[in-house]
């Protein structure tokens, strides 16, 4: 019997005592096309066709200064986070995206890095983005006040945000496949539908996760640029 809801989200699988519940983190690498060196195959071609409309996509949104090359770190954030929220939706694979540790991790060090290149190259920029344009001299101290509070909490905002949402689709999973003891046949039809139905929503969610992540990251570089 499960004393806790929230432990079927505890990384608990191990052989010989050690974890193996963070390596599913690295099974997503099974999915990178290693036909880039062949004959290109509807695989490489569709890899191809997404990472293009990313880059246009991230690369307008950086604007016409940013680095050349920027915009593969947003892609391979995208496609990390997709391949980890998809692999969770699998039976007993390790849902590393439904743990701060990971979602923290990589929205904190992206905005840390934001914001020590931002503040070290473009120091006016960063204090005139703290005032919006038109803003009244009396309501200056609670704008920069209340843009502060905002820009500190951005990695949280990120983080719980990918966290609660994988959560959340498999809280509503399992707490629906628990009441399947005790149904009728009739019901028992009913709740298999109803799961097909909610695993093909958490795959939809399991890519706009993705892309949320990765477009507001992308959003956050080109206000220090």
């Amino acid at each position: 019997m499960m004393n806790n809801l929230f432990s079927i989200f505890d990384p608990t699988t191990n052989l010989l005592n050690m974890s193996l519940n963070w390596i599913s983190t690295f099974i997503g690498i099974m999915f990178i096309p290693f036909s880039f060196w062949f004959i290109p195959n509807r695989h490489f071609i569709l890899w191809n066709f997404i990472s293009n409309k990313l880059h246009h996509e991230f690369k307008t949104l950086l604007g016409p200064k940013s680095f050349n090359g920027s915009t593969f770190i947003f892609i391979s954030l995208f496609f990390f986070i997709l391949f980890n929220n998809f692999l969770g939706l699998f039976p007993y694979i390790f849902t590393s995206t439904s743990h701060l540790n990971i979602t923290l991790s990589i929205s904190l060090s992206l905005w840390l890095s934001f914001m020590i290149y931002g503040w070290i190259n473009n120091t006016q920029h960063m204090f005139i983005h703290l005032i919006p344009q038109g803003t009244p001299t009396i309501l200056m101290p609670f704008m920069v006040m209340i843009e502060t509070i905002s820009n500190i909490i951005r990695p949280g905002t990120l983080a719980v945000r990918l966290t609660a949402n994988m959560i959340a689709g498999h809280l509503l999973l399992t707490l629906l496949s628990n009441t399947g003891t005790n149904m009728s046949n009739y019901l028992l039809i009913l709740l298999i539908l109803t799961q097909i139905l909610l695993l093909i929503l958490e795959s939809a969610v399991a890519i706009i996760q993705a892309y949320v992540i990765s477009i507001l990251s992308t959003l956050y570089s080109s206000e220090v640029n």
